[in-house]
């Protein structure tokens, strides 16, 4: 009870807050977060038409079996995780296509990945906290190096997305009209994977391998409730995201606690109250 009276007691510490932001790392945290909920906010419409949160959690636990291996032979986490989500995320593309194999094909990589993960974790110098920090997330992870692959990584995405977004509306939302109008869905299922695992990738270093979920779902999974429009759902999406990518970072930063805490906490907030408001807006909907 302390503890939490202590916790409760520091959210409210905007004097350390302010101070804690006048650090590089922490200036370098807030803009991986800004980048990281925009890449969230405009994938995550796109995960749930094509229902796959699943693939986000293999992806996400994947991108930990890369960061491992990093962090073993002694290279960047990100770039690691980097390379470990894609390598999944093609994967889950390629051998899942088909939506009744996705989720064995899914569960097959994800526990053969884990157990690497777990093996690399016990190889690796005895550094419990960046171990740690794999799971739940961390400020200081992101570094100078760290956010200029970002960056890169980021534009690289939002460009692909810019290309491709039409085509892969159309294959999310009705593939098998879009099979017929010759629209290359298995191309772009493939090519989206790829983002996805980047996007994924990127999410590890700040919220953590475990709860990734919370920044590429749960905001698009709230955008769902409240509107219809792919085009509003995304705006939405992003905003949400956002809040809760940013928010959490903040709110982490003078009691310091692992930042997936509060973004999980502010998602999830979210979530429950654009589920009520369009459940509001359905009933009246009805009555009218």
């Amino acid at each position: 009870m302390e503890r939490l009276t202590k916790l409760m007691h520091q959210l409210l510490d905007f004097n350390t807050t302010a101070n804690l932001l006048t650090y590089d790392f922490v200036q370098q945290a807030l803009i991986a977060a800004l980048l990281l909920g925009l890449l969230a906010g405009l994938i995550g419409p796109l995960i749930v038409a094509r229902q796959m949160s699943f693939a986000v959690h293999g992806t996400s636990e994947l991108s930990l079996t890369g960061a491992a291996a990093a962090l073993l032979v002694g290279v960047g986490v990100g770039f690691g995780a980097i390379v470990g989500s894609v390598i999944a995320a093609v994967l889950f593309g390629w051998l899942g296509n088909r939506a009744r194999e996705r989720d064995s094909v899914i569960a097959v990589v994800l526990s053969f990945g884990l157990g690497l993960s777990v093996l690399f974790l016990w190889l690796a110098p005895d550094r419990a906290g960046s171990k740690f920090s794999l799971l739940t997330g961390q400020v200081a992870s992101v570094g100078y190096d760290g956010l200029a692959l970002l960056v890169t990584c980021a534009g690289g995405v939002l460009a692909v997305l810019a290309v491709i977004y039409r085509p892969l509306l159309f294959a999310s939302t009705d593939p098998e009209v879009a099979i017929a109008r010759g629209v290359p869905v298995r191309a772009l299922s493939v090519i989206f994977a790829v983002l996805l695992g980047i996007t994924a990738a990127f999410g590890v270093q700040i919220v953590g391998a475990l709860l990734v979920l919370a920044l590429l779902i749960t905001p698009a999974a709230a955008a769902a409730q409240v509107t219809a429009s792919p085009l509003r759902q995304t705006v939405l999406s992003v905003i949400f995201a956002e809040v809760a990518a940013v928010g959490g970072l903040l709110l982490s930063l003078a009691p310091g606690v692992p930042v997936s805490t509060f973004v999980t906490g502010i998602s999830f907030t979210i979530y429950l109250v654009c589920r009520v408001v369009g459940q509001r807006d359905r009933k009246v909907a009805k009555v009218g």
